[in-house]
């Protein structure tokens, strides 16, 4: 890694206002790290970030990573790129850019001043899986064509920029695949399940389940997954992966609205759309390499995760 003249590692987080982003920030600033937070603000929020912003170790750059930059580092976590359908099938050429054009961008940095970098790809390259649950050599399902594309696809060529420049020019990447994942700081209209069905029962609206109820997905914690995120980084060198950061344990789309009515005391009823395009119909990841390599699984019970999460929906709603 870099060796610059300072007491503290410098880390650069990209999409670092964002839900799992500005959770990362606090992470390193609170393990003693300099942060350099990164983000263009599409999806990312300042509110997000607005309690750290008096950490003297914690710079905020507003940035596209479609745009080179030029900074000194030793790490840099690749986290920036709209997450959701509703936001990255808003731009979905724009998505695909921030993927391919922000990967480039940030792998040649890192490439420049020897950092070691970490890309934040997703379960979403396995695509609708024919293989349940999924593995870290398992090739996906993906359509090339579909809505989901521009982020199924774009997160899968980062994948393959990453092995490139590490087989190419020996950069130093890590790469892990992340699950579902929930908790505050969530955007309430990012059209993701839990975010939903949480605002949609404090408001007392109709709970809108996609399809039949029966497609399921796996829900990992935030505080969880950052933990994996961080030992992945800090993990031996020339172990790249890709691996699997999530929760191992399914559920329902009906059983997780069921719950959520439960714990908020809500009155709302289901009701039921069709399925939009190209959604997975399961989604578990098999957890068993990032056990053995990373010490790592998910502490955190969805219902007590859940119950923080409609805690910071309740505060916000009510603002």
């Amino acid at each position: 890694m870099a060796t610059y003249k300072y007491d503290r590692l410098r880390i650069l987080v990209t999409g670092g206002a964002g839900f799992l982003g500005s959770h990362l920030c606090e992470r390193l600033l609170n393990e003693g790290n300099y942060v350099i937070c990164l983000d263009n603000f599409f999806t990312g929020q300042k509110r997000n970030i607005l309690h750290l912003m008096d950490n003297r170790y914690l710079e905020v750059i507003r940035h596209d990573i479609v745009n080179p930059i030029l900074l000194e580092v030793d790490q840099i976590y690749n986290l920036a790129c709209p997450a959701s359908p509703v936001h990255y099938q808003f731009n979905p050429v724009k998505t695909t850019k921030t993927s391919v054009m922000g990967s480039i961008n940030m792998l040649g940095l890192a490439k420049r001043v020897k950092a070691r970098i970490l890309q934040a790809s997703t379960s979403e390259v396995y695509g609708d899986p024919t293989l349940h649950p999924q593995r870290e050599d398992y090739w996906g399902n993906v359509n090339t064509i579909g809505i989901r594309a521009c982020y199924d696809e774009g997160k899968r060529c980062a994948e393959t920029l990453f092995f490139d420049y590490y087989r190419q020019n020996n950069v130093d990447i890590k790469v892990v695949r992340i699950f579902n994942t929930y908790g505050p700081r969530m955007h309430p209209d990012d059209g993701r399940v839990v975010s939903n069905f949480i605002v949609q029962a404090l408001k007392g609206k109709n709970i809108t389940i996609f399809g039949d109820g029966t497609q399921t997905r796996s829900f990992c914690y935030v505080d969880d997954l950052i933990d994996g995120m961080i030992r992945m980084m800090n993990s031996v060198k020339g172990f790249t992966g890709p691996v699997n950061l999530g929760n191992p344990f399914e559920y329902n789309m009906r059983e997780l609205a069921e719950m959520v009515i439960r714990l908020t005391g809500s009155g709302s009823k289901l009701e039921y759309k069709p399925l939009p395009m190209d959604d997975p119909k399961r989604r578990q990841p098999d957890i068993s390499l990032a056990k053995e390599k990373l010490g790592w699984e998910p502490h955190m019970m969805v219902e007590e995760g859940l119950k923080k999460t409609i805690e910071y929906f309740r505060e916000r709603i009510n603002q």
